[in-house]
């Protein structure tokens, strides 16, 4: 869907939305509502998709208050809502006798089946073969296209080249179903036709279709649309991505603390690349519109490295302007428990920023990294409160010097506590990794936080101090 909207945007042309529900027993509810909510949240704008009435009306209602109201001029963009116009379409070809009412049962389409296997033989389904030619339009039947039987049918696919088929491989495809309901063959094809579809893009999975889809069209006689079949998308194991691999859908790629912007630019890129020369791999949404082309788009396998993912994540956020990632954070960090929600606690949120920016791969790490302050923390347990190859004693010293001399500060900001801290350091001849990591073990209860400086200027003095205060504590009693 990526590379149709960016093929779309490229050309000037528009970006299409329809809702393929016809196999209404596989339709989950809810589907369709998630690829809108989806797209939106990309930042893929539709120029034509279904209205809130036409959700409203499916099998289930997809309708919700933010759904928007999508235009166009060929509505319903459901295809469960346009059944009579592919009756229409498929009764037009049996009328010119280019397809035919079929009745066989599916136990006996199976008895043909078996005895195809037992013949070592594919089963294809012909005219020749029904056991009934005179089924009426009154009763339950499907409506298959009469396929050539001999001769080939080549696809000029814009990704996998020239592709030829041979036609005594095809089976008489069926277009419409006894339910009254068609298949995707039959109801895809008119629609590309009727809404002037000018490319198909889909998966390379489709790429055995595409013979019932070109005689589909030719029957119409129709003008084909430019098919391009993209490649497979393939797990860093090199098999075909599923669940056990990591998330799989762009609902579960948002809550793990992905930035739209940075999973459009990688899903772009799963398969393509700009060009011979162009090293580039950091996209915007306006540069991807630039340079997406499908000529420059690979026919091999794509590899979803969540490696390469994560860090183009990083270079992404590192991209926001402060304020965006303060306020695209605050969910991610109501979720994991840290409450930013009064005025204070959001200017220190926005002080932080910097410190963390640069630590970020995904926005699900930043609660890790601030926690502590905004929620009280336990007074580290002595052993955290000992600093690398020191003794108790010189740790408590070195802690009660510190909170003096922070305490008597004038102005206290990070470069004033920086050099207050290393001057005390070489005072108490200890390495600065020495007297960093007990402050840091003290005043966070973590090893792992922003850089020192800057932290402290961030808890303020009061509550650094406070912190001290218990450690020191503690240690006097450890």
């Amino acid at each position: 869907m990526i590379f149709a909207w960016l093929t779309a945007r490229h050309a000037g042309g528009k970006f299409v939305l329809r809702i393929e529900d016809t196999d209404q027993e596989r339709y989950v509810p809810g589907s369709a509502r998630s690829i809108v909510e989806s797209l939106r949240w990309l930042g893929v704008e539709l120029d034509e998709g279904p209205a809130r009435a036409e959700l409203a009306r499916m099998k289930t209602n997809e309708d919700w208050d933010g759904a928007m109201e999508m235009r166009g001029p060929y509505a319903p963009y459901v295809q469960s809502q346009r059944l009579e116009i592919y009756q229409q379409h498929a009764e037009w070809l049996v009328e010119r006798g280019l397809a035919y009412r079929a009745n066989e049962t599916s136990e006996e389409l199976d008895h043909m089946r078996g005895n195809a296997q037992a013949a070592k033989q594919a089963f294809t389904f012909r005219k020749t073969m029904r056991l009934r030619d005179d089924v009426r339009a009154d009763e339950p039947h499907v409506i298959r296209l009469e396929m050539p039987t001999r001769g080939t049918v080549t696809l000029d696919d814009m990704i996998q080249g020239q592709v030829t088929f041979d036609n005594g491989n095809l089976d008489d495809v069926v277009l419409l179903k006894s339910d009254g309901f068609p298949t995707y063959h039959l109801a895809a094809m008119v629609d590309d036709h009727l809404m002037q579809v000018s490319h198909v893009i889909r998966a390379v999975e489709w790429l055995p279709s595409a013979p019932k889809h070109i005689h589909i069209l030719r029957a119409f006689g129709w003008e084909l649309p430019r098919f391009a079949h993209v490649p497979l998308v393939l797990s860093d194991d090199g098999k075909k991505l599923s669940k056990r691999h990591g998330a799989t859908s762009v609902t579960e790629f948002r809550e793990a603390g992905y930035l739209p912007e940075a999973l459009v630019n990688f899903l772009a890129m799963l398969g393509w690349a700009p060009g011979q020369g162009d090293e580039q791999n950091v996209f915007t949404q306006s540069e991807l519109f630039e340079k997406f082309t499908l000529e420059k788009v690979g026919s091999s396998p794509a590899i979803f490295s969540y490696a390469k993912l994560d860090w183009l994540n990083g270079v992404h956020i590192r991209m926001l302007a402060p304020e965006d990632l303060a306020q695209r954070l605050l969910p991610f960090l109501e979720k994991a428990g840290v409450a930013v929600d009064t005025p204070a606690k959001v200017d220190r949120l926005h002080r932080l920023i910097p410190l963390i920016q640069i630590r970020l791969d995904r926005l699900t790490k930043a609660a890790d990294l601030v926690d502590f302050f905004f929620n009280d923390i336990p007074t580290p347990p002595v052993e955290m409160l000992i600093g690398p190859k020191m003794e108790q004693h010189l740790s408590l010293a070195a802690l009660r010097a510190a909170r003096s001399e922070l305490a008597a500060l004038s102005e206290f900001s990070e470069p004033a506590i920086e050099k207050t801290l290393r001057d005390l350091g070489a005072e108490l001849n200890l390495k600065p990794t020495q007297l960093f990591t007990v402050l840091r073990n003290a005043v966070s209860g973590k090893q792992v936080t922003p850089p020192l400086f800057g932290m402290i200027n961030a808890l303020g003095r009061a509550l650094t101090l406070e912190r001290l205060d218990r450690a020191i504590a503690r240690l006097q009693t450890g």
